[in-house]
């Protein structure tokens, strides 16, 4: 069974375009018929995608991110990333793999202005006439073509600058989301609630809930949880600590809840995870 139905183009490039020009090694379209996960790394190009519809996650510097339609991504591909449409909304994806001996520079000046690889313009029309312009230039290849791809690329480059508004503060809230996690490492023990840590932060919880999730692919509290099973694995194989004071040092009130949620993370409970290690 295939898991998409695509149509891609990988044009090669002539020396002057490698030497010169920005320049498409693959441009496509796809859309998702099952969910599987594609994952790649070291290779010497840029990706832009935007999701034309539906939704998915997307894996890139240890974040996997929920992306959905209208979104776009623009990432340096040395570093590894992976995708995976949703089952519930497969999504359809444009897409252009693209390089340029001038492109790693530009990229590093991009991150380095603060704006990040995930945005969310206001209008994507426009990018998606670009990426099918620069789809049918390569298909109708004549000997103008990598002149022309080098204007469409270059206007991909130029959208991801401009259209890409919101990033600063969204930059300022990555911040802020990785800050709030590593209070959570160090506090798990404590009782710790959205409502005390969206107070603490000086942020909605709503908003807090919303894009801690949307940022490291968990729920806050999902998390908060999983940082104390780890915590709770470790004091039952070395330590002689009861279920009731392991479940209380881990920050749960409630040694019935701490079996419950040891039991929906390890599909086993305490005594068991104890017995068997």
């Amino acid at each position: 069974m295939l898991h998409v139905q695509s149509s891609r183009l990988m044009p090669t490039p002539s020396s002057y375009a490698r030497e010169h020009l920005y320049y498409v090694q693959e441009i496509g379209t796809l859309t998702s018929k099952s969910p599987h996960i594609s994952t790649r790394e070291n290779i010497h190009s840029f990706l832009f995608l935007v999701v034309v519809n539906g939704s998915g996650f997307f894996s890139y510097r240890g974040h996997k991110m929920t992306i959905h339609t209208g979104d776009c991504v623009f990432i340096d591909c040395q570093e590894s990333y992976a995708h995976e449409s949703s089952k519930e909304d497969p999504w359809t994806l444009n897409w252009v793999h693209f390089y340029g001996k001038s492109l790693s520079g530009l990229y590093q000046y991009y991150r380095e202005m603060g704006f990040s690889y995930l945005f969310h313009p206001a209008d994507n029309s426009s990018i998606l006439s670009t990426l099918s312009a620069l789809y049918h230039a390569h298909e109708q290849k004549n000997a103008l073509t990598e002149i022309t791809a080098n204007k469409y690329l270059t206007d991909i480059i130029t959208y991801s600058f401009t259209e890409n508004k919101e990033t600063r503060e969204t930059v300022s809230l990555q911040n802020k989301l990785q800050t709030i996690r590593e209070y959570l490492i160090a506090n798990s023990s404590k009782k710790l609630t959205l409502d005390s840590l969206a107070a603490m932060f000086y942020i909605s919880k709503y908003h807090l809930s919303r894009e801690y999730k949307r940022y490291f692919g968990v729920t806050l509290m999902n998390d908060l949880n999983n940082m104390r099973i780890s915590t709770a694995k470790s004091l039952l194989r070395f330590s002689d600590d009861s279920i009731e004071a392991i479940a209380e040092q881990c920050g749960f009130n409630d040694s019935a809840y701490f079996i419950k949620v040891f039991k929906s993370v390890e599909n086993m409970t305490p005594f068991s995870y104890r017995k068997k290690w």
